[in-house]
């Protein structure tokens, strides 16, 4: 009673906005308004069993995957990148809208716990930031996600088992080749993983340079498999 009152309070002080539209939530148990939640198309159908990317319906992977040789096992983004969803991600990760993490974090649990089962990670880790990086920021998007998909799974999160030890340039304006350079070197794993499988979440899956970078070093620490979970996967070329 005494949280669900604070919840009340909190919610009438700092009222839940949509993640899509933006507008006050009239119901706070609510992630996501009635109209937008029509709006929204989480993947399905025909995924490239590798990153999870959509492919058509005889294709095994995507055409992305077919060449790249990336380190992780497998993944999957749960719905497509485009500008509704960048201008959503922005407003979480640079204005403060903490709780559209809810709503991406529930949605990501719901959609892909049947793949999460099957993978049957020990642990989940968040792509870490950069120390200064965070500072100006003031949280990071990947251990807010990871977080509550733990809650949600019942995995247990190791924040602090790999660390970013290089302060790189941003990624979002290079290509695949320079965000794999830029890459190099960045991210260290503080502790051994001892044969555990391990669940990476992020935010965006672009080119998978930032979770091949990942994968690389927890299998130098000992994982076993590295799999990966994102809010959003960007389409791939030509698909």
């Amino acid at each position: 009673m005494r949280k669900e009152t604070l919840n009340r309070l909190l919610n009438m002080i700092y009222p839940r906005h949509c993640p899509v539209c933006h507008r006050i939530l009239k119901d706070d148990k609510r992630y996501i308004c009635p109209p937008c939640e029509k709006k929204i198309r989480p993947l399905t159908g025909s995924l490239c069993m590798k990153c999870g990317r959509p492919v058509e319906e005889n294709r095994e992977y995507c055409r992305e995957c077919l060449t790249a040789e990336h380190t992780y096992d497998r993944g999957r983004g749960i719905f497509l990148y485009n500008d509704m969803w960048k201008k959503s991600l922005e407003r979480f990760k640079f204005y403060g809208c903490r709780e559209y993490g809810d709503f991406y974090s529930h949605l990501m649990w719901e959609e892909a716990k049947e793949d999460i089962r099957d993978w049957n990670p020990d642990i989940v880790v968040p792509v870490p930031m950069h120390p200064k990086k965070q500072r100006m920021r003031g949280f990071n998007q990947s251990w807010y996600l990871a977080q509550r998909i733990s809650r949600a799974s019942g995995i247990p999160s190791k924040s602090d088992a790999v660390r970013k030890v290089r302060n790189t340039a941003a990624q979002k304006q290079l290509d695949a080749a320079e965000r794999k350079s830029n890459l190099n070197g960045a991210f260290a794993a503080v502790q051994s993983m001892g044969g555990r499988c391990v669940l990476v979440v992020d935010d965006v899956y672009t080119t998978g340079s930032t979770i091949d970078a990942m994968a690389s070093v927890l299998r130098d620490a000992g994982a076993s498999a590295v799999f990966f979970l994102t809010c959003c996967i960007v389409p791939g070329p030509g698909e």
